[in-house]
């Protein structure tokens, strides 16, 4: 087994084809093939299932794979550690974000000392923030549930309730709480099944001993912010999320505060990397002041 097919490989299952692959390494798609095949006939296993144009991990590809990321982050920390002094001037920084809204401040912060990091946001839900930095392709995570077991380091943010809203033109919009009972009665407009907010929500309104019932069900919390701006029903989200927006009107929910603890992770097995443990850093200074 040499160095070469198992970067061949690796690069192959995160790129998700031949050709793609030869392209991050800058090699042609033939060596990118040979390198693959060399390995699967040296110890006579199938690595990827190969069909038409399709390229997929077979389930010994997926055990592989596992071990590769942890083989070539280790590598990376490796290469940083061995290049302290330029660590901080270039690189990327990527996040996993339930709402951005959450990390602005730390955010502005951290560009400020360190602005050639680049740093690339991408939105999900509780779930795929965690299956993200579990597979390597987040380094930061910020959700509204924080993960048991000692994975993670974790640094809190803060603590919100969720509250409903409502377009301005809305018949609930000038109320000044909305009970489940009432709630009930409402179209509603659901986050998809995996988002921590929905699921509060839902058992919240179950020890209250109503059922809710989605209208509209959408991806995204945006999606659902517009959805509840063009009057088709009433939405739900943490309060911090809530934030400026004319069209909109925000109503508490009556009974206790379901509350939305919005935290950053990270896997504690990554987090001395030194981009990593810098964005940690910042975080933690800022929460604490």
């Amino acid at each position: 087994m040499r160095y070469v097919q198992l970067r061949a490989f690796h690069y192959v299952a995160i790129s998700g084809g031949f050709s793609r692959a030869a392209e991050e390494l800058y090699l042609t798609q033939p060596a990118i093939s040979d390198q693959v095949r060399k390995l699967e006939e040296e110890y006579d296993i199938l690595l990827f299932n190969r069909q038409r144009k399709q390229v997929t991990l077979t389930p010994a590809g997926e055990k592989l794979l596992a071990i590769t990321r942890r083989m070539f982050d280790t590598e990376s920390q490796a290469l940083e550690l061995l290049s302290e002094s330029r660590a901080l001037r270039a690189g990327t920084l990527r996040i996993m974000a339930d709402a951005a809204h959450h990390l602005l401040h730390i955010l502005g912060e951290f560009r400020e000392r360190y602005p050639g990091v680049k740093v690339t946001i991408h939105a999900g839900n509780t779930e795929t923030v965690i299956e993200s930095l579990y597979s390597y392709d987040a380094d930061i995570g910020v959700l509204g549930e924080v993960p048991a077991g000692r994975d993670f380091e974790i640094v809190r943010l803060n603590s919100t309730p969720i509250v409903a809203f409502a377009a301005r033109n809305h018949p609930m919009a000038g109320c000044a709480t909305v009970s489940f009972d009432e709630l009930a009665g409402l179209p509603l407009v659901m986050r998809e099944r995996g988002s921590k907010t929905r699921r509060k929500l839902e058992e919240g309104a179950a020890k209250a001993g109503v059922e809710l019932k989605y209208a509209i069900e959408a991806e995204g919390r945006e999606a659902v912010r517009e959805i509840v701006a063009s009057g088709a029903g009433v939405g739900f989200v943490s309060e911090a999320e809530f934030g400026e927006d004319a069209r909109l009107a925000k109503i508490p929910i009556a009974g206790p505060p379901m509350l939305m603890d919005e935290a950053l992770i990270c896997l504690t097995e990554r987090s001395r990397a030194k981009t990593m443990r810098a964005f940690l850093d910042i975080a933690k200074a800022m929460s604490a002041a």
